[in-house]
């Protein structure tokens, strides 16, 4: 167990580094001395480049992809297909699927996924935005790109239930995905393959029934 340093400064950048995900007090130590060795101007634009991001990146009012405008690059892009929405779970799975070159259309961010324990309800979601945009923006097909979880089984089933009464083409990735995997993990080929390869989501619900 780390024990108390010999400077203020360095146990407080060390408290605020070890809350970071995945960070414990070691790594964060590690971390906050490494920085000391490096050039002081280094730190410096280390520190105000995460000050500016925090103070200026916010959520697409569209489809609350990250974004340092209103509405973000993707979704003011004429060259998307504005008919489709690929619909993630965070703003992570849309960098993930970009780097795939297999979807040309929109996206849709969830932020996160149905998972009562965690105390997450439909409601803390962005579902009810999607369902507006559906019929404000006449979509012709949402591909629900959720990882293959059993949140993510749950949350596409609950958006396909929302969405049956309006004329739109539900799809889902195609099965190539490992279940349990997060979508962020699996590698670009198998994604991108399961994104060409997507199915309908009615066809594997009631295939599964």
């Amino acid at each position: 167990m780390i024990q108390s340093f010999n400077s203020s400064l360095l146990e407080n950048a060390v408290n605020e580094l070890s809350k970071l995900p995945g960070i414990g007090r070691k790594t964060a130590l590690r971390l906050a001395l490494h920085m000391l060795r490096r050039d002081e101007n280094e730190a410096i634009a280390l520190g105000e480049s995460i000050i500016e991001m925090r103070k200026n990146i916010c959520y697409c009012q569209r489809c609350h992809n990250i974004s340092e405008e209103a509405i973000c690059p993707i979704c003011n892009d004429s060259r998307r297909d504005s008919s489709t929405v690929c619909v993630v779970e965070n703003v992570k799975d849309v960098i993930t699927i970009e780097s795939t070159r297999q979807h040309s259309g929109l996206y849709h961010v969830l932020g996160g996924v149905i998972s009562p324990l965690d105390g997450v309800s439909p409601a803390d979601l962005e579902i009810d935005s999607l369902v507006k945009r559906v019929s404000d923006e006449n979509l012709r097909e949402v591909i629900l790109a959720l990882s293959p979880t059993m949140e993510g089984d749950t949350t596409n089933f609950y958006i396909f239930r929302k969405l049956s009464d309006l004329p739109v083409r539900v799809t889902m990735l195609a099965r190539g995905l490992s279940i349990g995997n997060e979508l962020e993990y699996t590698d670009e080929l198998t994604l991108g393959k399961s994104i060409q390869n997507r199915v309908l989501f009615a066809d594997t619900f009631q295939h599964n029934k």
